[in-house]
C-alpha cells in the first residue's frame, strides 16, 4: 500500500516524487515507469544537453509560449516558474547557464547531470521506482486506487499520472469519464525540395516566415493575390538536408500544430530572408547599388545573408553568374527582391525535430482544477505534464510545464494527506 504512486518515469514524475518524498518523509512514495529506464526524454532533450528551463522570469510572459495552456498556466507560474526550477536544481549542486537565446543547460552541458540528479534524490529519499510496469487499468475501490500493472496490483491513496502522450493511458483515463484532445504532432521540422535550399543544409540566418492558406488542403489556396498569411513566425530559420527548421519554423509548427495537420502537412510558405526590409524598398536600394556598383551581382553581396544564400537567390532570379549591377535589368532586380522578400516555398510533410517529439493535445484542460492539478472528476487523481493538453514552443518551455505542473501537484497530494491523518 502506497500513500502516493506516480505513474511515469518522465521529469514530471521524478519531479513530483521528490517533492512529495522531501517535503511528507512520512508518505511512502513509488513511480512506475513503463519502459526499461527511466527519463529518457530528458537524456535526449537539447542535444543532449537538457534544456531544463528558459531564462523568462515574468509568468505572463512566460505563458505566452504556450500555445495550448496559455490561459490556464499564467497562475501555475505565479506559484511556481523558472526562477524556482533554478533554485531547485541549485539546491542540489546543479548549477544553470542562460544561452543567448535565453535556453538555460546544466553548466555541464550534458543531460546526465539532470537524470543523476534525479536518480540520486530518488534513493536518498527512499522512492520506489518500478521499471517494465506498464499500466494495464485503474480503479477507485472506496477511496483506494486499484493500479494494475503488467506484474503487480498497487494499491495507493493518490495517483499522479504523468505519462506523456501514451494513448493507452488516455484510453483508460477517458473510460474514467476525462474528455481526450486528440492528440497531434507539434514542434516538428517542415520537410522542402527547392534547389534554392538544396545545396546549402547547416545554413542558418534571421528570417520572417508565413504559412499560406490553404482551405482545402490539397495546394488551392485563396485568399488576396492567392496568398492569405495564417500564421506568421520571426528567428532563426536552420536550412536542413530535408528542408527547414529552426525556431521559425518550430514555433510555427506549435501554434500552427491542428491547422498544419487539417493540411495534411502540405503547405506553402512565404519566406523573408531580410525581415528588416519589404520588397518596393529593397528594389530601391538594388535600384541606387546599380548606379555605382560595377561587379557582377553574384558576387557583391550588398545585404547581410550567408553568401551561399544569396548566390541560389540571384540564379533563381534569372541574374546570370556573369551579369555585372549596370547589365541587370530592372525586371530581374524585381525578382531578386521578390526572391529575398517573399519567395515561395512547397512544404510536402514533416519530421521529428530531432528525437524531441511533443504532441498537442491530452486531457481537456476545463477537467483539472490548476490550483492544485487534482482532477475535477476523480477523487486523489493528479496530473503533471504533457498528458494534458498543454504544449509549448521550443526552448525549455515544454520541461518548465513539467517542473511546475509537478509541483503544484505534488503540494495538492501533500495538502490532502495532511487532511487525511
Amino acid at each position: 500500500m502506497y500513500d502516493v504512486l506516480v505513474v511515469g518515469g518522465g521529469a514530471a514524475g521524478f519531479y513530483a516524487a521528490v517533492h512529495i518524498a522531501e517535503n511528507s518523509p512520512q508518505s511512502k512514495v513509488a513511480i512506475l515507469e513503463r519502459g526499461n529506464e527511466v527519463l529518457s526524454k530528458v537524456k535526449v532533450s537539447g542535444g543532449g544537453r537538457c534544456n531544463v528551463t528558459h531564462a523568462e522570469f515574468d509568468p505572463k510572459v512566460l505563458s505566452k509560449n504556450y500555445p495550448r495552456g496559455e490561459r490556464e498556466l499564467l497562475g501555475p507560474f505565479h506559484t511556481y516558474a523558472s526562477g524556482d526550477t533554478v533554485a531547485f536544481f541549485e539546491e542540489r549542486g546543479i548549477s544553470l547557464k542562460i544561452e543567448e537565446d535565453g535556453r538555460m543547460f546544466p553548466v555541464t552541458d550534458s543531460s546526465q547531470t539532470i537524470i543523476d540528479c534525479f536518480l540520486s534524490e530518488a534513493k536518498r529519499l527512499k522512492i520506489d521506482i518500478y521499471y517494465k510496469s506498464s499500466v494495464v487499468s485503474m480503479a477507485l475501490e472506496g477511496n483506494i486506487w486499484l493500479v494494475k500493472a503488467k506484474q503487480t496490483t498497487f494499491k495507493t491513496k493518490k495517483i499522479i499520472m504523468a505519462t506523456g502522450s501514451n494513448p493507452k493511458v488516455w484510453d483508460m483515463l477517458g473510460a474514467l469519464g476525462h474528455t481526450i484532445i486528440n492528440p497531434v504532432p507539434s514542434l516538428f521540422t517542415f520537410n522542402i525540395k527547392d534547389k534554392r535550399i538544396d545545396d546549402i543544409p547547416g545554413l542558418s540566418t534571421m528570417a520572417e516566415v508565413h504559412v499560406l492558406e490553404n482551405r482545402e488542403g490539397k495546394g488551392n489556396f485563396y485568399g488576396k493575390k492567392n496568398k492569405e498569411t495564417i500564421l506568421t513566425s520571426e528567428g532563426p530559420l536552420l536550412i536542413t538536408h530535408w528542408g527547414m527548421s529552426g525556431p521559425a519554423i518550430l514555433k510555427l509548427s506549435a501554434w500552427g500544430a491542428r491547422i498544419l495537420k487539417d493540411y495534411n502537412y502540405n503547405f506553402k510558405i512565404q519566406v523573408n530572408w531580410v525581415p528588416e526590409y519589404h520588397q518596393d524598398g529593397l528594389l530601391a536600394l538594388f535600384m541606387e547599388i546599380k548606379k555605382t556598383e560595377r561587379k557582377t551581382v553574384l558576387r557583391t553581396k550588398v545585404l547581410d545573408l550567408p553568401k551561399r544564400l544569396w548566390k541560389n537567390l540571384v540564379r533563381a532570379s534569372e541574374i546570370a553568374d556573369a551579369q555585372t549591377w549596370p547589365d541587370v535589368s530592372k525586371v530581374q532586380l524585381q525578382n531578386l527582391a521578390g526572391q529575398l522578400t517573399s519567395g515561395i516555398f512547397q512544404v510536402t510533410g514533416k519530421s521529428t525535430f530531432k528525437e524531441e517529439f511533443v504532441t498537442a493535445g491530452g486531457i481537456d484542460l476545463k477537467e483539472i482544477n490548476f490550483k492544485t492539478y487534482q482532477s475535477k472528476l476523480q477523487p486523489n487523481l493528479y496530473f503533471a505534464g504533457e498528458i494534458m493538453n498543454v504544449d509549448a514552443i521550443t526552448g525549455g518551455f515544454n520541461f518548465q510545464n513539467a517542473w511546475t505542473s509537478a509541483y503544484i501537484a505534488a503540494q495538492g497530494v501533500i495538502a490532502n494527506l495532511e487532511k487525511e491523518k
